[in-house]
């Protein structure tokens, strides 16, 4: 059987990894894949982005199932590309991704379906927000309303930083059309964890939970990157909160979309912060799987993911048991010098360890050019350890870590603190 894999990051390598372990698989594709993908003979790299041409190709080559990794695709309609020509695809429509692609709309989603969220409000007039902020007071939180590959989102600790937030989004249109609104809302205190969910339009398959780490440097300090580390399972999310999750804000999203008439299969995933009550409210919706949680969790997941996927597109997740390795697995990031305002590209990547039952690299801004392996984004690897404690899989983690070699690199030093704290 072929698969296709849509995405170039850490979080298509590793679904693009586990996928391949079926034994039922016969290729799985790539579109368009990174240097660790290349490197893998289970894996195909295919250098084709758009989405009729991707549908092409699956047809073409009688691609049985295809998964869409990325926000960017799944918001410019890719899976109502593929359904049009009845191909089977795993993501939301466009409609459905507008919970991602669209802060303003996630919010009034969340208002008007009772989901417990920040109090907020949409702005694109520049004085109205300046005097908002004003009013409200600091710390406070600035969100570009597009998409804005993780750059649009700014914690303000003080009326300056959020003053200068709406200038850089509103006036200065930094982040172009993604910041053509802002949402403005309250600041939420305590702990966050990522609760990601697959959906088929109606039954709801929890995975592993997660907690990443947003912050570039130790004890949460610089600026907010995509995420610079990851771990499953979330000692945070008791029993007694996952059960919460689901009944207060995961149930009520499936169940408000098909309501409003945009039904939601993919990956659903909620942004939570846990106050010290215990309360979680929801920070964001994503509509894929999370970058870098995806790495630890594919790395502990046994279920065959293929499976999985075919009842995730047949619309019977209601008939799936996910097993887990029952160990901790922790994802250190690897990013580029001057990550992540301009990172550098071209760097030689050298030393990476071979995968063993306690270690393994998915690589993400890597490129394979003959037999050098360079780097070309921002985040380059996510080192994943497995261990039975998270100190066990910390320092699994680590070793292999400080085995790779690319000028300018930069880790924390701390992943899976929280954790550990506990």
């Amino acid at each position: 059987m072929k698969i296709l894999v849509v995405g170039s990051g850490g979080r298509e390598h590793a679904l693009a990894w586990s996928i391949a372990k079926s034994p039922r698989i016969q290729t799985v594709y790539v579109a368009p894949g990174n240097g660790g993908t290349a490197l893998d003979e289970r894996l195909q790299n295919i250098a084709i982005t758009d989405p009729a041409a991707l549908a092409d190709f699956v047809e073409q080559e009688h691609v049985a199932l295809t998964v869409v990794g990325p926000e960017a695709p799944l918001a410019a309609g890719i899976v109502n590309v593929f359904r049009a020509r009845g191909l089977k695809v795993f993501g939301p429509t466009k409609e459905a991704a507008q919970l991602e692609s669209s802060k303003d709309f996630a919010k009034a989603f969340m208002k008007r379906h009772a989901i417990p969220t920040a109090e907020y409000q949409t702005f694109s007039d520049v004085k109205a927000a300046h005097d908002y902020i004003a009013q409200k007071g600091a710390p406070i939180v600035i969100k570009a309303d597009g998409l804005a590959a993780g750059k649009g989102v700014v914690v303000a600790m003080t009326l300056e930083e959020a003053h200068s937030a709406i200038d850089m989004m509103l006036s200065d249109n930094k982040l172009g059309d993604a910041s053509a609104r802002v949402v403005i809302e309250e600041f939420l205190s305590g702990e966050e964890a990522s609760f990601i969910v697959m959906v088929d339009g109606k039954n709801i398959l929890p995975l592993a939970t997660s907690q990443d780490h947003k912050r570039l440097q130790d004890n949460d300090q610089g600026p907010n990157t995509g995420g610079m580390g990851a771990y499953s399972p979330a000692p945070i999310v008791t029993p007694a909160l996952h059960a919460r999750v689901m009944r207060e804000i995961i149930v009520p999203t499936v169940q408000g979309m098909a309501k409003d008439g945009i039904p939601f299969s993919g990956f659903l995933y909620a942004g939570l912060m846990i106050d010290d009550e215990g309360t979680p409210k929801t920070l964001e919706f994503n509509c894929r799987m999370g970058d870098p949680e995806t790495q630890p969790i594919m790395a502990r997941l046994k279920t065959d993911l293929l499976t999985v996927f075919e009842h995730a597109v047949s619309g019977t997740l209601d008939k799936v048991e996910l097993e887990w390795d029952r160990r901790t697995a922790l994802g250190v990031v690897m990013a580029a010098y001057n990550y992540p305002d301009t990172p550098r590209n071209g760097d030689l990547i050298t030393d990476i360890p071979a995968e063993t039952p306690d270690c393994v690299t998915f690589h993400a801004g890597t490129t394979l050019t003959g037999d050098k392996l360079t780097t070309s984004g921002g985040r380059v690897l996510c080192v994943v350890g497995l261990g039975d404690s998270v100190k066990v899989a910390q320092k699994h983690a680590y070793a292999a870590a400080d085995l790779i070699h690319f000028e300018g690199s930069q880790m924390r030093r701390d992943i899976g603190w929280r954790a550990l704290k506990r």
